[in-house]
């Protein structure tokens, strides 16, 4: 997958004469150590990470971990100290005033927590604010202002106040002016922070709902790891100013590589957040001819199959008596039709739901091919494991 933001050992200190601080830095000294001997607070200490192009990169700590202050050093609010923020290869910390501003009106937007609307402006004059600041038409940018209100659902609000709308509302504005200038970067700083939980709910799902259709590069803030889960396809977690695990949200969940790491995950709805795919056994050809083709257990262990049409459909299953007597005659046997089928995405929650005594599961892609199969013990066995704080990235 391209790579649309890369950061490359990124720091910043909160000083003018930042020097001795990224030397201590650099020489394995902590935050903490140098403000005890220096005063100078440390927001970010040798940050490094890519987020490839239609992402949804979610980057999460506790209070101070230093996730707001990567978020304003991206678009040089906070000046970084050191380090590389390479746009699509092209260095932002290296950009004059002048290219400066063309990247913040033209390839990176941000939501902010608190809406941040103009209150004597109506919603589409708010909509439209970035353009008007990139000198776009005014009709073009009244078009372009009614067409975004339309994709978040705000069409018939476009001539009203922002006192008029409520929270969710207000914060739905703010998304849309910032999907209105078309960034290549969208970055939403605890976005959703304010809103009640309900409403919170239900801009997560717009945005989900959104990003299936726009298909954005989006940088999310949160300190909230269950949102995290449910946003995100990678998650970069952080402490003390320091990149401290990344990955998808189902390896994080699984090794957690630390004690700090593993607070966050331990109420965790496994069900909803592994799906099929990413526990079903692996399957292989036994068989085939042309009335079929057999498949079993990659593992070699013994439990159904499943016979297939040309087109690795599922005919039926088969016993492992019936594959063992089929690999010695080289007949195909007739397949037991009571069987279930899950898409590779369904979460285990809904995949429990719907297991019956004795039935196999086949696991299918998009296509309908199967690509794998599911017993009930690995399901539980998955939905009950806890994290190993062990040491490893993935």
């Amino acid at each position: 997958m391209t790579e649309r933001l890369k950061i490359e050992h990124l720091y910043k200190v909160f000083t003018d004469k930042p020097a001795h601080a990224l030397a201590m830095l650099r020489a394995g000294k902590n935050k903490s150590e140098v403000q005890q001997e220096l005063g100078h607070v440390v927001g970010l200490d040798d940050v490094s990470l890519s987020v490839p192009s239609g992402a949804m990169y979610m980057i999460m700590g506790l209070s101070g971990s230093g996730k707001s202050t990567l978020a304003r050093c991206i678009n040089r609010l906070n000046e970084p100290s050191a380090g590389k923020i390479l746009l699509d290869d092209q260095d932002i910390c290296a950009l004059d005033e002048a290219g400066l501003r063309d990247v913040r009106r033209k390839r990176i937007s941000m939501v902010f927590q608190h809406f941040a609307l103009l209150p004597n402006r109506r919603v589409i004059e708010n909509v439209e604010f970035g353009l008007k600041l990139r000198g776009m038409a005014a009709q073009q940018r009244r078009a372009r202002a009614e067409e975004v209100l339309n994709v978040v659902g705000l069409a018939r609000w476009a001539y009203h106040m922002p006192h008029e709308l409520s929270g969710g509302m207000r914060q739905r504005v703010g998304l849309a002016r910032a999907l209105a200038t078309d960034a290549d970067i969208l970055i939403m700083d605890e976005a959703f922070s304010a809103l009640d939980p309900l409403i919170r709910t239900e801009m997560q799902d717009e945005l989900l709902r959104l990003q299936r259709t726009l298909n954005k590069t989006i940088l999310f803030i949160t300190h909230d790891f269950q949102e995290a889960l449910k946003l995100g396809t990678r998650i970069a977690i952080m402490s003390e100013g320091r990149l401290v695990r990344e990955g998808t949200p189902q390896s994080i969940v699984l090794e957690p590589g630390s004690d700090y790491v593993a607070a966050f995950t331990r109420e965790v709805d496994r069900a909803r957040l592994f799906d099929a795919g990413s526990v079903m056994t692996s399957l292989v050809t036994v068989l085939s001819g042309p009335s079929g083709v057999l498949k079993s257990d990659a593992s070699g262990r013994p439990g159904p199959g499943f016979l297939l049409d040309a087109d690795e459909r599922i005919l039926g299953t088969v016993t492992a008596a019936e594959i063992e007597q089929a690999r010695g005659s080289g007949l195909m046997p007739r397949p037991d039709t009571r069987f279930i089928c899950v898409r590779a995405d369904t979460r285990l929650v809904d995949v429990a739901g719907r297991c019956n005594t004795g039935q196999a599961i086949g696991v299918i892609d998009d296509a309908g091919r199967l690509i794998g199969r599911l017993e009930a013990g690995q399901i539980l066995a998955r939905i009950g494991a806890h994290g190993a704080a062990g040491a490893r990235h993935v």
